[in-house]
Protein backbone atom coordinates (compact mmCIF):
# COMPACT_ATOMS: atom_id res chain seq x y z
CA UNK A 1 0.00 0.00 0.00
CA UNK A 2 1.49 3.33 -1.04
CA UNK A 3 1.33 6.43 1.10
CA UNK A 4 0.35 9.69 -0.59
CA UNK A 5 2.31 12.94 -0.75
CA UNK A 6 3.33 14.52 2.52
CA UNK A 7 5.88 17.08 3.64
CA UNK A 8 7.79 18.11 6.74
CA UNK A 9 5.78 21.31 7.54
CA UNK A 10 2.58 19.28 7.67
CA UNK A 11 4.23 16.68 9.87
CA UNK A 12 5.47 19.18 12.48
CA UNK A 13 2.09 20.92 12.71
CA UNK A 14 0.14 17.67 12.92
CA UNK A 15 2.41 16.29 15.64
CA UNK A 16 2.23 19.39 17.80
CA UNK A 17 -1.51 19.92 17.36
CA UNK A 18 -2.25 16.27 18.06
CA UNK A 19 -0.35 16.27 21.35
CA UNK A 20 -1.87 19.59 22.44
CA UNK A 21 -5.35 18.15 21.78
CA UNK A 22 -4.47 15.09 23.84
CA UNK A 23 -3.37 17.35 26.68
CA UNK A 24 -6.23 19.82 26.44
CA UNK A 25 -9.28 19.43 28.65
CA UNK A 26 -8.51 16.07 30.20
CA UNK A 27 -5.70 15.47 32.70
CA UNK A 28 -3.91 12.55 31.09
CA UNK A 29 -1.34 10.33 32.73
CA UNK A 30 2.12 10.08 31.15
CA UNK A 31 1.25 6.65 29.76
CA UNK A 32 -1.54 8.22 27.70
CA UNK A 33 0.94 10.39 25.81
CA UNK A 34 3.19 8.57 23.34
CA UNK A 35 6.92 9.11 23.37
CA UNK A 36 8.13 10.64 20.11
CA UNK A 37 11.51 10.08 18.46
CA UNK A 38 12.33 11.90 15.24
CA UNK A 39 15.58 10.83 13.58
CA UNK A 40 16.82 13.22 10.90
CA UNK A 41 19.70 11.96 8.78
CA UNK A 42 21.90 14.52 7.01
CA UNK A 43 22.02 14.34 3.21
CA UNK A 44 20.54 10.82 3.14
CA UNK A 45 19.22 10.11 -0.33
CA UNK A 46 15.83 8.74 -1.32
CA UNK A 47 17.58 5.66 -2.71
CA UNK A 48 20.20 5.15 0.02
CA UNK A 49 18.16 2.58 1.98
CA UNK A 50 17.39 -0.99 1.04
CA UNK A 51 13.66 -0.44 1.57
CA UNK A 52 13.82 2.24 -1.14
CA UNK A 53 15.74 0.11 -3.63
CA UNK A 54 19.41 0.37 -2.56
CA UNK A 55 21.33 -2.75 -3.62
CA UNK A 56 24.90 -2.19 -2.39
CA UNK A 57 24.57 -0.52 1.03
CA UNK A 58 23.17 -2.73 3.79
CA UNK A 59 20.48 -1.20 6.05
CA UNK A 60 18.80 -4.18 7.74
CA UNK A 61 17.43 -2.31 10.76
CA UNK A 62 15.80 0.45 8.76
CA UNK A 63 14.47 -2.08 6.27
CA UNK A 64 12.90 -3.97 9.18
CA UNK A 65 11.57 -0.72 10.64
CA UNK A 66 9.86 -0.02 7.31
CA UNK A 67 8.45 -3.55 7.15
CA UNK A 68 7.07 -3.19 10.67
CA UNK A 69 5.55 0.23 10.02
CA UNK A 70 4.76 2.82 7.37
CA UNK A 71 7.01 3.66 4.42
CA UNK A 72 6.24 6.98 2.75
CA UNK A 73 6.84 6.95 -1.00
CA UNK A 74 6.27 10.68 -1.65
CA UNK A 75 7.68 12.60 1.31
CA UNK A 76 9.35 15.98 0.92
CA UNK A 77 11.88 17.94 2.95
CA UNK A 78 11.29 21.62 3.57
CA UNK A 79 14.20 22.76 1.40
CA UNK A 80 17.14 21.53 -0.65
CA UNK A 81 19.77 22.52 1.95
CA UNK A 82 20.37 22.18 5.66
CA UNK A 83 19.36 25.23 7.72
CA UNK A 84 16.09 26.24 6.03
CA UNK A 85 14.94 22.62 5.91
CA UNK A 86 15.52 22.33 9.68
CA UNK A 87 13.74 25.62 10.28
CA UNK A 88 10.74 24.27 8.40
CA UNK A 89 10.82 21.07 10.48
CA UNK A 90 11.13 22.84 13.84
CA UNK A 91 8.52 25.55 13.22
CA UNK A 92 6.07 23.76 10.93
CA UNK A 93 6.14 26.78 8.62
CA UNK A 94 6.83 26.52 4.90
CA UNK A 95 9.58 28.49 3.17
CA UNK A 96 7.34 31.48 2.58
CA UNK A 97 6.91 31.99 6.32
CA UNK A 98 9.77 30.42 8.25
CA UNK A 99 12.51 32.84 9.33
CA UNK A 100 15.54 30.82 8.21
CA UNK A 101 15.35 30.71 4.43
CA UNK A 102 18.92 29.84 3.52
CA UNK A 103 22.32 28.88 4.83
CA UNK A 104 23.88 31.87 6.52
CA UNK A 105 27.10 32.68 4.74
CA UNK A 106 28.81 35.36 6.84
CA UNK A 107 25.76 36.55 8.80
CA UNK A 108 24.70 33.95 11.38
CA UNK A 109 21.57 35.93 12.34
CA UNK A 110 20.07 34.91 9.01
CA UNK A 111 20.31 31.33 10.22
CA UNK A 112 19.06 31.78 13.81
CA UNK A 113 15.59 31.26 15.20
CA UNK A 114 14.10 34.24 17.04
CA UNK A 115 12.25 34.52 20.35
CA UNK A 116 8.94 34.74 18.53
CA UNK A 117 9.55 31.53 16.58
CA UNK A 118 7.67 28.61 18.14
CA UNK A 119 9.24 25.18 17.76
CA UNK A 120 7.64 21.77 18.03
CA UNK A 121 9.86 21.21 21.10
CA UNK A 122 8.32 24.23 22.86
CA UNK A 123 4.82 22.96 22.16
CA UNK A 124 5.61 19.46 23.39
CA UNK A 125 7.36 20.83 26.48
CA UNK A 126 4.20 22.78 27.32
CA UNK A 127 2.29 19.52 26.98
CA UNK A 128 4.45 17.89 29.66
CA UNK A 129 7.16 16.26 27.56
CA UNK A 130 10.82 15.99 28.48
CA UNK A 131 12.68 17.17 25.39
CA UNK A 132 16.15 16.48 24.02
CA UNK A 133 18.15 17.31 20.92
CA UNK A 134 21.17 15.09 20.25
CA UNK A 135 23.07 15.89 17.07
CA UNK A 136 23.27 18.86 14.72
CA UNK A 137 21.21 21.99 15.36
CA UNK A 138 22.19 24.62 12.76
CA UNK A 139 19.59 27.22 13.83
CA UNK A 140 21.56 29.38 16.27
CA UNK A 141 25.15 29.69 17.39
CA UNK A 142 27.33 30.81 20.29
CA UNK A 143 27.21 34.53 19.55
CA UNK A 144 26.20 37.54 21.69
CA UNK A 145 22.43 37.95 22.09
CA UNK A 146 21.69 34.84 20.03
CA UNK A 147 18.12 33.69 20.58
CA UNK A 148 18.37 30.50 18.57
CA UNK A 149 20.15 28.18 21.01
CA UNK A 150 18.37 24.84 21.52
CA UNK A 151 17.91 25.33 25.28
CA UNK A 152 16.11 28.60 24.49
CA UNK A 153 13.93 26.94 21.86
CA UNK A 154 12.26 24.24 23.93
CA UNK A 155 14.94 21.60 24.52
CA UNK A 156 15.75 20.51 28.07
CA UNK A 157 18.88 18.71 26.89
CA UNK A 158 21.16 19.58 24.00
CA UNK A 159 24.25 17.61 23.01
CA UNK A 160 26.11 17.98 19.75
CA UNK A 161 26.90 20.72 17.25
CA UNK A 162 25.48 24.24 17.08
CA UNK A 163 27.22 25.33 13.88
CA UNK A 164 26.65 23.37 10.70
CA UNK A 165 30.23 23.88 9.46
CA UNK A 166 31.56 22.61 12.79
CA UNK A 167 29.32 19.59 12.15
CA UNK A 168 31.22 18.77 8.95
CA UNK A 169 34.00 17.35 11.13
CA UNK A 170 33.21 13.96 12.69
CA UNK A 171 36.32 14.24 14.87
CA UNK A 172 35.90 17.77 16.29
CA UNK A 173 37.81 19.40 19.10
CA UNK A 174 34.62 19.81 21.17
CA UNK A 175 30.88 19.21 21.28
CA UNK A 176 28.27 21.22 23.16
CA UNK A 177 26.46 19.97 26.26
CA UNK A 178 23.66 22.48 26.67
CA UNK A 179 25.55 25.83 26.67
CA UNK A 180 28.96 24.48 27.65
CA UNK A 181 31.74 23.21 25.41
CA UNK A 182 32.83 19.65 26.17
CA UNK A 183 36.42 19.12 24.95
CA UNK A 184 37.28 15.97 23.00
CA UNK A 185 40.63 14.26 22.43
CA UNK A 186 40.86 14.89 18.69
CA UNK A 187 43.54 17.13 17.14
CA UNK A 188 42.10 19.34 14.42
CA UNK A 189 43.62 21.35 11.57
CA UNK A 190 41.49 24.48 11.23
CA UNK A 191 41.28 26.03 7.77
CA UNK A 192 41.24 29.83 7.32
CA UNK A 193 37.97 30.08 5.41
CA UNK A 194 35.03 30.95 7.67
CA UNK A 195 31.45 30.09 6.87
CA UNK A 196 28.47 30.87 9.08
CA UNK A 197 30.92 32.32 11.59
CA UNK A 198 32.97 29.13 11.92
CA UNK A 199 36.22 27.93 10.40
CA UNK A 200 35.88 24.27 9.48
CA UNK A 201 38.63 21.69 9.56
CA UNK A 202 39.58 18.04 9.76
CA UNK A 203 41.31 15.91 12.37
CA UNK A 204 44.90 14.70 12.17
CA UNK A 205 44.51 12.68 15.40
CA UNK A 206 41.21 10.80 15.51
CA UNK A 207 40.02 9.50 18.87
CA UNK A 208 36.42 10.52 19.59
CA UNK A 209 33.90 9.91 16.79
CA UNK A 210 31.05 12.37 17.24
CA UNK A 211 28.31 10.17 15.81
CA UNK A 212 28.97 7.49 18.42
CA UNK A 213 29.01 10.06 21.23
CA UNK A 214 25.73 11.59 20.04
CA UNK A 215 24.06 8.19 19.85
CA UNK A 216 25.31 7.31 23.34
CA UNK A 217 23.83 10.52 24.73
CA UNK A 218 20.50 9.85 22.98
CA UNK A 219 20.27 6.32 24.38
CA UNK A 220 21.04 7.67 27.84
CA UNK A 221 18.22 10.21 27.54
CA UNK A 222 15.72 7.52 26.55
CA UNK A 223 16.77 5.35 29.48
CA UNK A 224 16.54 8.25 31.92
CA UNK A 225 13.10 9.28 30.62
CA UNK A 226 11.65 5.78 30.19
CA UNK A 227 8.62 6.66 32.33
CA UNK A 228 7.82 9.35 29.75
CA UNK A 229 6.51 11.17 28.01
CA UNK A 230 9.57 12.32 26.07
CA UNK A 231 10.44 13.88 22.73
CA UNK A 232 13.85 13.01 21.29
CA UNK A 233 14.97 14.92 18.22
CA UNK A 234 17.95 13.03 16.82
CA UNK A 235 19.44 15.00 13.89
CA UNK A 236 22.42 12.82 13.01
CA UNK A 237 25.28 14.15 10.89
CA UNK A 238 25.60 10.94 8.88
CA UNK A 239 26.10 10.70 5.90
CA UNK A 240 27.07 14.37 5.37
CA UNK A 241 30.62 14.81 4.10
CA UNK A 242 33.36 16.78 5.79
CA UNK A 243 33.65 19.31 2.97
CA UNK A 244 36.92 20.69 4.34
CA UNK A 245 38.31 17.16 4.48
CA UNK A 246 37.24 16.57 0.89
CA UNK A 247 39.03 19.70 -0.30
CA UNK A 248 42.24 18.87 1.58
CA UNK A 249 42.44 15.08 1.23
CA UNK A 250 39.94 14.09 -1.47
CA UNK A 251 37.94 11.98 1.00
CA UNK A 252 35.25 13.59 3.12
CA UNK A 253 33.46 10.44 4.23
CA UNK A 254 34.75 10.16 7.79
CA UNK A 255 34.13 6.88 9.59
CA UNK A 256 36.23 4.92 12.13
CA UNK A 257 36.35 1.84 9.91
CA UNK A 258 34.85 0.49 6.72
CA UNK A 259 33.26 -2.49 8.44
CA UNK A 260 31.74 -4.98 6.02
CA UNK A 261 32.90 -2.87 3.06
CA UNK A 262 36.64 -2.94 3.79
CA UNK A 263 37.36 -5.56 1.10
CA UNK A 264 35.01 -4.21 -1.55
CA UNK A 265 36.75 -3.19 -4.79
CA UNK A 266 35.74 0.45 -4.28
CA UNK A 267 37.62 3.69 -3.73
CA UNK A 268 37.96 4.83 -0.11
CA UNK A 269 35.26 7.53 -0.29
CA UNK A 270 32.80 4.92 -1.60
CA UNK A 271 33.63 2.55 1.24
CA UNK A 272 33.27 5.45 3.67
CA UNK A 273 29.88 6.49 2.29
CA UNK A 274 28.50 2.97 2.56
CA UNK A 275 30.02 2.44 6.01
CA UNK A 276 28.49 5.68 7.30
CA UNK A 277 24.98 4.71 6.22
CA UNK A 278 25.34 1.22 7.66
CA UNK A 279 26.70 2.67 10.92
CA UNK A 280 23.65 4.92 11.14
CA UNK A 281 21.46 1.88 10.53
CA UNK A 282 23.17 0.00 13.36
CA UNK A 283 22.51 2.94 15.69
CA UNK A 284 18.83 2.90 14.84
CA UNK A 285 18.86 -0.81 15.63
CA UNK A 286 20.35 -0.05 19.07
CA UNK A 287 17.65 2.53 19.72
CA UNK A 288 14.80 0.19 18.76
CA UNK A 289 16.32 -2.60 20.86
CA UNK A 290 16.47 -0.27 23.87
CA UNK A 291 12.79 0.62 23.50
CA UNK A 292 11.94 -3.09 23.62
CA UNK A 293 14.22 -3.70 26.58
CA UNK A 294 12.57 -0.85 28.51
CA UNK A 295 9.11 -2.15 27.52
CA UNK A 296 8.11 1.20 25.99
CA UNK A 297 8.19 0.01 22.39
CA UNK A 298 4.41 0.10 21.95
CA UNK A 299 4.13 3.61 23.41
CA UNK A 300 6.82 5.18 21.24
CA UNK A 301 6.39 6.63 17.77
CA UNK A 302 9.73 6.50 15.91
CA UNK A 303 10.24 8.33 12.62
CA UNK A 304 13.23 8.71 10.32
CA UNK A 305 13.76 11.11 7.45
CA UNK A 306 16.44 13.32 5.87
CA UNK A 307 16.93 17.09 5.69
CA UNK A 308 17.33 17.13 1.89
CA UNK A 309 18.41 15.02 -1.03
CA UNK A 310 21.77 13.19 -1.28
CA UNK A 311 25.05 15.07 -1.54
CA UNK A 312 27.90 14.85 -4.03
CA UNK A 313 30.51 16.39 -1.72
CA UNK A 314 32.59 13.59 -0.20
CA UNK A 315 34.54 12.35 -3.19
CA UNK A 316 32.40 9.23 -3.56
CA UNK A 317 30.89 7.97 -6.81
CA UNK A 318 27.17 8.73 -6.82
CA UNK A 319 26.71 6.60 -9.94
CA UNK A 320 27.74 3.56 -7.90
CA UNK A 321 25.05 3.91 -5.24
CA UNK A 322 22.42 5.90 -7.20
CA UNK A 323 21.18 7.68 -4.03
CA UNK A 324 18.50 9.74 -5.78
CA UNK A 325 17.07 6.69 -7.56
CA UNK A 326 14.99 7.63 -10.58
CA UNK A 327 14.77 11.30 -9.62
CA UNK A 328 16.48 14.29 -11.22
CA UNK A 329 18.70 16.46 -9.04
CA UNK A 330 20.39 16.17 -5.66
CA UNK A 331 21.12 18.37 -2.66
CA UNK A 332 20.98 22.09 -3.57
CA UNK A 333 18.91 21.37 -6.70
CA UNK A 334 15.29 22.47 -6.73
CA UNK A 335 14.34 19.35 -8.61
CA UNK A 336 12.50 16.46 -7.01
CA UNK A 337 15.77 14.70 -6.20
CA UNK A 338 16.73 17.66 -4.00
CA UNK A 339 13.65 17.54 -1.79
CA UNK A 340 12.13 14.05 -1.94
CA UNK A 341 13.49 12.07 0.99
CA UNK A 342 12.97 8.78 2.81
CA UNK A 343 10.39 8.73 5.58
CA UNK A 344 9.63 5.75 7.81
CA UNK A 345 7.25 5.70 10.78
CA UNK A 346 6.96 2.85 13.29
CA UNK A 347 4.61 2.53 16.26
CA UNK A 348 3.71 -1.07 17.18
CA UNK A 349 0.01 -1.55 17.77
CA UNK A 350 -0.87 1.86 16.33
CA UNK A 351 0.69 1.84 12.84
CA UNK A 352 -0.14 -1.26 10.82
CA UNK A 353 2.89 -3.10 9.48
CA UNK A 354 3.79 -3.26 5.82
CA UNK A 355 2.01 -0.13 4.66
Amino acid sequence: MLCSRFCIPQLAVVLAAWVVCLSGDVALEAADKPNIIFILADDLGYGDLGCYGQKLIETPNLDRMAAEGLRFTDFYAGNTVCAPSRSVLMTGQHMGHTHVRGNAGADISIQSLRDEDVTVAEVLKQAGYATALCGKWGLGDDTPDNTGLPNDQGFDLFYGYLNQVHAHNYYPEFLWLNKQKQPLRNKVVTLPRKYAGFAGGYATERVDYSHDLILEQALGFVEAQKDGPFFLYLPLTIPHANNEGTRETGDGQEVPDYGIYKDRPWDKPDKGQAAMVTRMDAGVGQLLALLKKLKIDDNTLVMLSSDNGPHDEGGHNTDLFDPNGPLKGMKRDLYEGGVRVPMIARWPGKIAAGR
